[in-house]
């Protein structure tokens, strides 16, 4: 029977199997096979026909017939495979064979033992696979990631653009710069393109070789776009372009900028890549490669433009964050004081550092009696609404202020407004976006009284003020915290009354520059220095916070107290009797004339001095006092011990009595009723010409 189907045995196979089967692997494979002795010498190559690789690498030892990123690492993995007989499998290496010309390329390496029949270490074969492509493709979405990771989280310009660059070199770019169209970096809306040569271009971000980083100007710096250079030609046609540097290239004369940069470099390689959005151009990315980069190709174009894509959307919302920002940092500046609030008992001084937060405000109000409000508040937010809710509760608080309520019983009605604001933002449509945002801030409320060399303090979730007394020690206050503006609690605002000496200062400043007790004793130090000139101090406690630490802005005002000059006031005891009016009209006269005022002023104030008197005789109760204050204004204040007030009323025509009120109205500036806890008393301020 026949066996023609049976296996054939091994020993009578053609012997000229395995020579076919080693010819086709040299020959036709797709993997570089490389035959080495134990020296680690080349004996056999795999080469593509019409190649000269085989001559030009056999008898070489492999780290000297390859170029190597690490000949050392290599070639210590090869003599480990050749001592141990264990192989290795897909290891990475870089380089370039003998004489191949252009930058190294990527290589995935196994690398197993020969033995013989004898188990005699013959050599090694090392199979080796080009995965240059696959390792470019790979880098690409290693800086794609990290793009998306540095840009795009900030709202800051300047941050946007040093994000790009720093995404891109080292790796992708040896030198990148960044330039932004000058008017887009003020927050304008950006031309739509093509961009015109006489558009100013202001430098970004850049980064790269410090060499080319000093001759080649610093960030800030403007440029117009030279015609005929591959910069004009992309924000004309809004195509990027890649192009071979060459110092021949007739463009470079017109580009001495970029000509710098090349040598600089030794750059060979330059891809530009215009920032557009919807036709309107912000800017101009360049990159360059210089020696060991391969030049960009058109993957890197597709790369780079995605990346521009993201970088000018990320770059248009911080330009319309920072138009906002203007917007509103100029309507809270307009909202905040603007003329001199020098007051006769108290020297104050502020600093207001911009920041994203536009809630932040302070104020000096003058009060009757020589007294003055001092006030620092805090809108939490950014934007327009921010600002303009700050505007809302200063004006409430101003207004509160004239009425001259307690500190604590100000806060409590400043808080009913919140909450009516509060409830209208509440009431907005669910698609505005207002009410998706809650409101909250702070707020401390302080009056300081030079007569009785107090400071009366309340605060609403607000930092409790600092005191530093005139040997610069920082006396502990203790001032209760009542809750937040805008919060849901409902807890009373209670009042603290600090001692305060002559001389001392009072610090009122924003959370920012108050978060914790380090923050506090620093600004303590800065303060307890002593210096005659208040705003300097303020200054000094700016000049000592960490660089950075505050990024929301904040507000800061001192107040240096002090005492109203003995020759600017007057205080009297009156006898509780009729005839005390026309003595205390004798009184003021003759202090009136000891300040040369004039016989209008002398004349007005008789008459506001005696209806008072006279008012206080018949429905108050002793003791009586009366008080003169020349300040920017003069002030008369008369005190009694009855907690009834007078009202102004409209006498008729046959009415004997009535008209006192309505007399001291029409006289003076403004009047009012102040209540404290041993009376009352009312006052009246005149605007005196010349005093002012």
């Amino acid at each position: 029977m026949s066996d023609a189907g049976a296996p054939v045995p091994a020993s009578t196979k053609d012997d000229g199997l395995d020579a076919a089967l080693l010819d086709r692997l040299f020959n036709q494979s797709v993997v570089g096979l490389h035959v080495l002795d134990p020296q680690l010498r080349l004996v056999r190559v795999s080469s593509p026909p019409g190649s000269d690789l085989a001559e030009r690498v056999l008898g070489r030892h492999f780290t000297d017939a390859y170029h190597l990123d690490r000949p050392n690492s290599t070639g210590e993995l090869l003599q480990r495979v050749l001592d141990t007989g264990v192989p290795v499998h897909d290891r990475l290496v870089h380089g370039r064979a003998e004489g191949a010309p252009g930058p190294s390329r990527s290589f995935l390496v196994t690398v197993f033992r020969l033995n013989g029949k004898q188990g005699q270490v013959l050599g090694l074969l090392a199979a080796v696979v080009d995965v240059t492509e696959r390792e470019k493709a790979r880098t690409r979405a290693i800086y794609r990631a990290r793009l998306l990771r540095n840009v795009g989280r900030s709202l800051d310009m300047a941050t946007t653009c040093q994000g790009l660059v720093e995404a891109v070199v080292p790796g992708f770019a040896d030198f990148a710069v960044v330039e932004v169209v000058d008017d887009v970096l003020r927050g304008a809306d950006p031309p739509i393109g093509p961009l015109g040569a006489e558009v100013p271009l202001r430098r970004a971000a850049l980064r790269g070789l410090k060499d080319a980083e000093g001759r080649d100007g610093l960030v800030s710096d403007t440029r117009r776009l030279p015609a005929g250079t591959p910069f004009a030609l992309a924000v004309s046609d809004l195509q990027p372009r890649h192009v071979a540097l060459d110092a021949d290239s007739p463009w470079l004369a017109a580009d001495p900028q970029t000509a710098r940069v090349m040598r600089a470099l030794d750059a060979h390689s330059l891809m530009v890549v215009p920032l557009t959005l919807h036709g309107a151009v912000l800017g101009l990315v360049s990159l360059y490669r210089g020696p060991g980069s391969e030049p960009y190709d058109a993957n890197d174009t597709t790369l780079a433009q995605t990346a521009a894509v993201h970088v000018a959307l990320s770059i248009d919302n911080a330009r319309r964050y920072e138009r906002d920002h203007v917007i509103a940092s100029t309507v809270q500046r307009r909202l905040l004081p603007q003329g001199d609030s020098a007051r006769i008992a108290v020297d104050t001084a502020h600093v207001l550092l911009p920041g994203r937060n536009i809630g932040c405000w302070f104020d000096t109000i003058g009060l009757s009696g020589a007294r003055t409000a001092l006030v620092v508040g805090n809108v939490a937010g950014h934007g327009l609404q921010t600002a303009i809710t700050m505007g809302q509760l200063r004006t409430v608080i101003q207004a509160l202020a004239g009425l001259d309520l307690e500190p604590a019983e100000v806060l409590a009605r400043l808080n009913d407004t919140a909450d009516r604001l509060a409830a209208e933002r509440a009431a907005l449509p669910a698609g505005d976006r207002l009410h998706r945002e809650s409101l909250k801030a702070s707020c401390v409320y302080a009056v300081y009284d030079p007569f009785s060399r107090t400071c009366t303090v309340a605060r609403a979730g607000h930092p409790a003020p600092i005191v530093i007394a005139p040997d610069g020690s920082a006396p502990a206050v203790d001032v209760p915290e009542g809750p937040a503006l805008f919060a849901s609690e409902s807890a009373p605002f209670a009042t603290a009354v600090l001692e305060i000496d002559e001389g001392s200062i009072l610090a009122f400043a924003t959370g920012a520059l108050l978060p914790d007790d380090e923050s506090a004793a620093r600004v303590r130090r800065a303060l307890a220095r002593p210096d005659p000139n208040l705003q300097r101090l303020c200054d000094g406690v700016v000049y000592s916070q960490p660089t950075g630490s505050l990024p929301d802005g904040a507000a800061l005002l001192l107040a240096r107290t002090g005492r109203v000059p003995p020759d600017r006031v007057a205080t009297w005891e009156l006898v509780h009797e009729r005839t005390t009016p026309a003595v205390a009209r004798t009184l003021v006269r003759d202090r009136l004339d000891g300040w040369n005022l004039d016989d209008e002023t002398v004349q007005a104030t008789e008459l506001i001095v005696s209806e008072l008197v006279t008012n206080a005789v018949r429905y108050g109760t002793p003791p009586l006092h009366l008080r003169l204050i020349l300040d920017r204004s003069l002030t008369c204040e008369v005190h009694d011990s009855s907690p009834v007030a007078p009202h102004l009323r409209h006498a008729r025509t046959v009415d004997e009595g009535g008209r006192g009120l309505f007399i001291v109205s029409q006289l003076a500036t403004h009047w009012g009723t102040r209540y404290d806890q041993h009376g009352k008393a009312l006052w009246t301020e005149q605007e005196v010409p010349g005093l002012r």
